[in-house]
């Protein structure tokens, strides 16, 4: 599948803000947001008159930068929000944290979701005892997130497992450290959402 491989900070730097795309690295001096005041190219910013358009527009590739998603697969997210009861932005925020890879970085199994999205397509990761490879699968209020049995014996768990107890995980999943589990306890509401994204940009550039 298509995806985004290059620099991920180079998005970072292209909205001016940390979108914590790498995870430690974004907490220390290295972090080029910190080092490097300008976006990306040759002549940083130029000075411009910024257009309603350009605001949501930018919004819209914030929302895609931070959850590692291209053009077609965030307007199938959106599709499927406008077809929920409710308000449509809100939708969509709760089914991009209900992603099975961002579920596996809120539950502190990855530094980063470009991370856990390798692991889940590599195989590491079952839902409900099943390996499942598809990054996009949405989970459901219920389901288990686990480590695949062999991947307990990989260098990158057993970082995870020491790494476990510092991580904060948000209130609507629940960890089992001693298992390296966790279970979907409902759907996100959105003040428990913590992606710094103005979902109403984002509902005003599709409205147009």
């Amino acid at each position: 599948m298509a995806r985004y491989t290059g620099p991920a900070c180079h998005i970072c730097r292209r909205h001016g803000e940390k979108l914590m795309l790498k995870g430690a690295k974004c907490f220390t001096p290295k972090c080029p947001v910190m080092k490097r005041h300008s976006p990306p190219g040759q002549h940083g910013s130029a000075r411009r008159k910024v257009s309603e358009y350009s605001l949501q527009l930018k919004e819209k590739q914030k929302a895609r930068g931070i959850y590692g998603i291209l053009e077609r697969q965030f307007m199938r997210h959106y599709a499927e929000a406008e077809r929920r009861p409710g308000p449509t932005g809100a939708n969509l925020l709760q089914i991009l944290e209900m992603r099975l890879d961002n579920v596996v970085y809120r539950l502190g199994f990855a530094e980063s979701r470009r991370q856990a999205r390798q692991l889940v397509r590599h195989g590491h990761i079952t839902v409900n005892g099943r390996v499942t490879d598809i990054p996009s699968y949405l989970v459901r209020e219920g389901d288990v997130i686990a480590w695949k049995e062999g991947s307990s014996k990989t260098v990158i768990y057993k970082a995870a497992a020491a790494d476990i107890g510092s991580k904060f995980i948000p209130s609507w999943l629940d960890l089992d450290k001693d298992n390296m589990s966790g279970r979907v306890l409902s759907a996100p509401s959105q003040s428990e959402i913590e992606a710094l994204i103005d979902e109403r940009l984002i509902v005003a550039f599709y409205a147009r």
